[in-house]
């Protein structure tokens, strides 16, 4: 071909970077683009149920595979996703926003459309997205709408920041050269500026080759600006004590002898606590200091000698340092990090106590037990998405697998956003390997915000584990406030029902109440593989929720 639609060179640039499956919601204002993307071999459209899970979803895609795109229709669409497109953007998560809007001509004439304020203003919706965007672009010169693509997918592999391309509906079917395609996006970063990146260095070193009890701490972003492998190998180098917190949790190899599990301020355990706040040296990657993230904000380090590694700057002591990024610093410190930390004595650090496997099979489940337990069902891989509410919060006692993927909101914290996340998650564990499992922990309040993605997951066949916590009601919510109050009640409903309702031929429903039922269904062999979608109801009794929520509420 010499030539090819401007809609299909969006979706062929989208499958060159690797985003083989496109979220959203058809509308008017996008059907044709549409079209476009059955023209291209390996693409599918999911076809959410709405567009906040659809937004959802695609934050949960590109948790796995790096970005994604969603695609919604003027005006009601677009609006419709804003929740989940801010929450991308508070916790660094690169989605493609593709907003399919009036045609030129439209806008000329000024029309009075539907899906408008009936003002003739078309810019207003791209105006909202504006702040909780890294970029945005509104397509106004077919002859620079392919460069204004590229530049967009580009921004969004990068920044892991959601970017808002607005393209008329009048564009989708003109035809550009399809050479354009021939020269790849550039996806690598700009260096840093060398005398910076070099101060920033050698300020490292000399603190490290001073420090006695040092120690790394990773968090949420380590793993959204990929350097989760760069993060492991700083501890196999250095071998200092390592430490993540619950917006990085999986991103060090829970497994290795270095770990010492997840620090959240005052909320640690005290051996964790102490280990931490005693440091002469704090190397932390990929800090996002939130509330829940931290306690409260109650961490309390003994040393001023903390050095914060971030996508776009690095941080020494009082000193920061603007457009220093991290991954090149990180890959530069693991050639000379040895030589100064060589003086190193490694020093125990925490770990987990030894489960209890004494207790009477017939003893009800609660929280406590059931997060520390849960350890022995996960296997190396899984992908493991949790709810805000009582399952972020009990996953934190969870010792994961190696290799295993921690999927949680704890920055934005939108009630329902795990019950969208495991379809995107899905779709991109099928990709990657279908063996991989995704498992999902979600209450039955938080359920009901977002259940009809359930339907999404039927429809195309996928089959993760879908861990209902049934405790009647918000939970996390009465532990805030309003403990009795009817407000923070919700309808009870058939969980194991849900299913079937959707439509699904090929799935289990379980449901579980006591320590016994619940190792039994777990110690399965046929259970523990994937081979069809799993609804579980895990009875808890009310207002029973891990200790660290009771005392952050």
């Amino acid at each position: 071909m010499s030539t090819i639609t401007l809609g299909r060179y969006l979706f062929e640039r989208l499958h060159q970077v690797h985003v083989d499956t496109v979220f959203g919601v058809p509308g008017d204002f996008n059907l044709v683009l549409l079209d476009k993307l059955y023209e291209v071999d390996g693409m599918r459209w999911a076809g959410d149920t709405n567009e906040l899970n659809a937004a959802y979803a695609a934050d949960g895609y590109a948790r796995i595979k790096g970005m994604s795109c969603v695609i919604t229709t003027f005006g009601v669409g677009e609006l419709s996703a804003l929740n989940g497109i801010a929450g991308a953007y508070a916790e660094h998560v690169g989605i493609l926003h593709v907003v399919g809007i009036p045609s030129t001509v439209s806008q000329a004439k000024g029309l009075l459309l539907h899906h408008t304020l009936g003002d003739a203003d078309f810019d207003v919706f791209h105006r909202m997205s504006t702040n909780i965007s890294k970029t945005t672009s509104m397509l106004t010169d077919i002859a620079s709408a392919p460069s204004e693509i590229d530049r967009c997918i580009r921004a969004t592999y990068i920044s892991k920041r959601p970017v808002y391309i607005g393209i008329p509906a009048n564009y989708f079917d003109v035809e550009i050269s399809a050479d354009l395609l021939k020269t790849p996006i550039d996806l690598t970063m700009k260096p840093n500026h060398k005398e910076a990146e070099d101060e920033v260095i050698n300020e490292i070193l000399s603190m490290v080759k001073a420090s006695k009890n040092p120690i790394i701490i990773a968090d949420g972003c380590a793993s959204r600006h990929n350097v989760e492998t760069e993060t492991r190998q700083l501890v196999d180098i250095t071998q200092f004590p390592a430490f993540s917190t619950p917006l990085g949790k999986g991103t060090i190899d829970e497994t290795h002898p270095r770990y010492g599990g997840i620090y959240v301020g005052s909320l640690s355990t005290p051996d964790i606590k102490n280990a931490v706040e005693s440091a002469d040296l704090i190397l932390s990657i990929g800090a996002l200091l939130s509330d829940y993230n931290t306690g409260s904000f109650s961490y309390s380090y003994n040393t001023k000698n903390i050095v914060e590694f971030h996508s776009d700057h690095m941080k020494i002591r009082n000193a920061t340092f603007p457009g220093v990024q991290m991954n090149f610093v990180l890959q530069r410190l693991l050639k000379v990090i040895g030589a100064a930390s060589k003086g190193y004595k490694p020093i125990a650090v925490p770990k987990p106590l030894p489960l209890d496997n004494s207790i009477a099979a017939s003893t009800p489940l609660k929280q406590e037990w059931l997060w520390r337990h849960l350890s022995s069902f996960l296997q190396e891989g899984d992908i493991v998405i949790t709810e805000t509410g009582t399952s972020s919060f009990g996953i934190n006692s969870t010792t994961f697998p190696a290799n295993t993927v921690g999927i949680n909101q704890v920055l934005w914290g939108s009630i329902g956003y795990a019950g969208g996340a495991i379809s995107g998650a899905s779709f991109a564990a099928e990709e990657v390997d279908p063996t991989k499992r995704v498992i999902l922990f979600i209450g039955d309040g938080s359920l009901q915000l977002t259940v009809q993605e359930i339907s999404t997951i039927v429809r195309w066949g996928l089959k993760p584990y879908i861990f209902v916590l049934n405790n009647n009601g918000y939970t996390i919510e009465k532990l805030i406030h309003g403990l009795h109050a009817e407000y923070n009640e919700v309808q009870p409903w058939d969980h194991l029902a849900i299913l079937p309702t959707f439509g699904a031929k090929d799935y289990e429903t379980h449901r579980v109440a006591t320590v016994g039922e619940w190792n039994n269904l777990t110690t399965n062999k046929s259970f523990q593989k994937n081979t069809k979608i799993r609804m579980i109801e895990v009875m808890l009794p009310t207002l029973d929720a891990p200790a660290s929520l009771i005392a952050q509420g």
